[in-house]
């Protein structure tokens, strides 16, 4: 890409689980990165109803609040990790989540979004797309598949509202199987179409075929967990060394060096804390941070001892 990521760039993660990965592993390496602010998202249309949240930073109301499980509430803009057992736990939740991530949205420079699938259920009583149903009754809802012009309309909006921000596309290569084998390729065949429109008429979309290189290049079930769905650990190193080489300016390989051996010091656990050994340590420690921070400033420290962990919902 003529355009490239380097550290003190502002980056946003939304989408499905794929955004999650990526993103937790970018902010391993230091990058000023926020992931899925909302949980994640799958469709386009709750995607692009998110950034319009982001952009106005219009706090959540008592209006929004949904009444799940019978004891915990959310809402339809948010997925099931925002369960709280009261609405004022839930309104001061979401809006915290919402004011920081508004704020970062107003800085970034980037924004990667990762497609799920182009269904979409929609809430019978309001007509709202929902990005979760939170386990509703079936007959609340009506199941839909967003058509290609439908789907490129939403995006191309909001690549016309952000003109001065990049956006970095990427189909999840996770199959919705409960789509059905047939109605997941649809699916995914109509973003794929959509973003390939996209990135031809906008010059701040880009597209990252992490749909393919999965599928492709790995197309062999050793690189699938149990479920025949997720990737393994070593599917996802293979997809973010991609990631990386695609969308990362090579100017910044010294500094994620430099951070990757800092972030497993900080993922160290002492067996004796109270040993000198450990306090030496420590004191090492310490001083690595320091010199990193001085030799690479626009390098984000307080991201680097994040864990990396692999997605479990699809």
């Amino acid at each position: 890409m003529e355009q490239a990521i380097v550290y003190g760039d502002g980056l946003l993660f939304l989408g499905s689980c794929f955004a999650d990965e990526v993103g937790s592993r970018c902010r391993g390496l230091g990058f000023n990165a926020q992931v899925n602010p909302f949980g994640v998202l799958y469709n386009p249309a709750s995607i692009a109803q998110s950034l319009q949240r982001l952009q106005s930073g219009t706090p959540f109301t008592h209006d929004e609040v949904v009444k799940v499980g019978g004891t915990f509430y959310c809402t339809f803009s948010h997925n099931t990790d925002f369960w709280c057992p009261s609405e004022e736990a839930l309104l001061e939740k979401v809006n915290a989540h919402l004011a920081a991530a508004h704020r970062h949205f107003l800085e970034a420079r980037w924004i990667v979004l990762s497609l799920g699938t182009s269904w979409v259920f929609r809430e019978k009583a309001s007509g709202q797309v929902v990005s979760n149903c939170h386990k509703l009754p079936a007959h609340c809802f009506v199941r839909e598949r967003l058509s290609l012009e439908h789907t490129r309309q939403l995006l191309a909006a909001v690549l016309r509202q952000f003109p001065d921000k990049q956006f970095l596309f990427t189909v999840s290569p996770l199959r919705h199987l409960k789509d059905g084998l047939h109605g997941n390729q649809l699916s995914k065949a109509t973003l794929l179409l959509a973003v390939d429109q996209l990135c031809g008429d906008f010059p701040n979309a880009h597209y990252f075929p992490a749909y393919e290189i999965l599928l492709d290049e790995l197309r062999d079930y050793r690189f699938y967990k149990e479920d025949m769905v997720h990737p393994t650990v070593q599917a996802a190193d293979y997809l973010f060394e991609k990631f990386v080489a695609f969308a990362v300016s090579p100017s910044e390989e010294p500094a994620m060096k430099a951070v990757e051996s800092l972030r497993k010091m900080l993922q160290h656990r002492p067996l004796f804390p109270e040993s000198q050994l450990f306090k030496d340590f420590e004191a090492l420690k310490q001083r690595k941070i320091a010199e990193l921070q001085a030799q690479f400033p626009k390098v984000k420290i307080a991201s680097v001892g994040w864990p990396v962990t692999l997605p479990v919902d699809q």
